[in-house]
């Protein structure tokens, strides 16, 4: 009896033994699923932020800042004024003219040879002589300007001291919402190579593009929206993808809203350097058109087709020349079918100078054809 209690008693405590490491075994296996699990978040955080860190270290020296010199009449506060004539006769001030420089926007490096690429609302004075400012603090005079005459765009022409370093251009056309971005740029213009992160939170917008550094703005359509912090300062510099490839080049902030900044796409860009390339200039193709692109649901709504909305017809242009009115709606170029990623500028700025084009009209309940001869606008 005594034998067999012995024997009870060990195979109870196996069992327990066996049934404690089965326990502990899960526990511990749980245990090492859950920080393996948090391992693998934090690599993720790790991969996301090195590969900004690679970005910023590989495209850094090809962001530039755009700044100006200009003279301008100023009281000098050290000269004393007594405009109320309290001491006898009034006394006037001393106003002196004085050299000012400030930077007042961004850009990125197109070629080796000295190109750069900023918007042509940065240089819009004409009265004013530009400079650009290198990440190393090199300051180069501008000695050409080209200023795209249709879209937000300028090139500059400087004279190195050594060989550029372009940036490497990627495609927008297949860009994703949620999509991680990057902005480099001289924020404020104050703070150069300040550099932003965020994600892409719209496509096809439209917006009148400006900053407080000019008094020009530029209506545009078919942009990026992102809430990468894009401040006055910004413009005209790099949006990139993850790859350090250039998606966009920012153009705007909005005023109404925070974290929402604005870049013209980098594909309707490469049509403008690939003209410039080949002409030297900007020679476009002109149709004199303002519009508004209809989306699919609003055209839905209102039962009407999807197309360019003619808000404005410029005077003089081929656009009236051919018979186009106000109201109209451009659903078809050629073959191709206008829709938000066949936006109306797009497909006529891949047409030449010269070029007849048969447009699809949508008046009244009607759709007409008409043949526009595309003029050229130069710079």
């Amino acid at each position: 009896m005594k034998k067999w209690s012995t024997w009870l008693a060990l195979i109870v405590v196996l069992f327990v033994g066996f049934l404690g490491g089965v326990v502990g075994d899960r526990i511990v296996f749980k245990s090492k699923e859950g920080e393996g699990s948090n391992r693998e978040i934090f690599r993720e955080i790790l991969k996301e932020e090195n590969a900004v860190i690679d970005v910023v270290e590989f495209v850094g020296p090809s962001v530039v800042t755009v700044g100006v010199k200009k003279n301008q009449r100023v009281i000098n506060p050290n000269s004393f004024f007594d405009s109320f004539g309290f001491f006898g006769s009034k006394v006037q001030p001393n106003i002196e003219e004085r050299q000012i420089k400030r930077d007042i926007g961004s850009g990125f490096i197109l070629s080796k040879d000295g190109l750069v690429i900023t918007n042509k609302h940065v240089v819009s004075d004409l009265e004013v002589e530009y400079r650009v400012i290198t990440n190393l603090n090199e300051e180069l005079k501008v000695e050409k300007i080209y200023r795209d005459p249709v879209n937000d765009l300028a090139i500059l022409k400087v004279n190195p001291t050594k060989e550029f370093k372009p940036i490497k251009l990627g495609d927008s056309d297949n860009l994703k919402v949620g999509q991680i971005v990057i902005a480099i740029g001289t924020a404020l213009g104050e703070f150069r190579s300040t550099v932003t992160t965020g994600v892409i939170s719209g496509l096809g917008r439209g917006i009148n593009a400006g900053t407080p550094f000019s008094n020009t703005s530029e209506e545009l359509s078919n942009v990026i929206q992102t809430d990468a912090a894009i401040n006055p300062g910004n413009s005209g510099g790099p949006l990139l993808n993850s790859s350090g490839q250039v998606i966009g080049v920012n153009v705007a902030v909005s005023q109404a809203g925070e974290n929402i900044g604005f870049a013209i796409p980098i594909n309707i860009i490469k049509i403008s350097i690939d003209n410039f390339k080949s002409t030297g200039k900007f020679s476009r193709p002109y149709l004199g058109v303002r519009y508004q692109m209809l989306d699919k649901k609003t055209a839905i709504l209102n039962s009407i087709p999807q197309g360019a909305y003619i808000v404005e017809v410029v005077l003089g242009s081929p656009a009236e020349k051919s018979g186009l009115k106000e109201n109209d709606i451009v659903t078809k170029i050629g073959e191709v079918l206008l829709t938000e990623k066949n936006d109306l500028s797009l497909v006529i700025s891949k047409k030449r100078a010269g070029d007849e084009v048969k447009l699809g009209v949508y008046r009244g309940t009607e759709t007409i054809q008409f043949k526009v001869k595309l003029e050229e606008v130069g710079e």
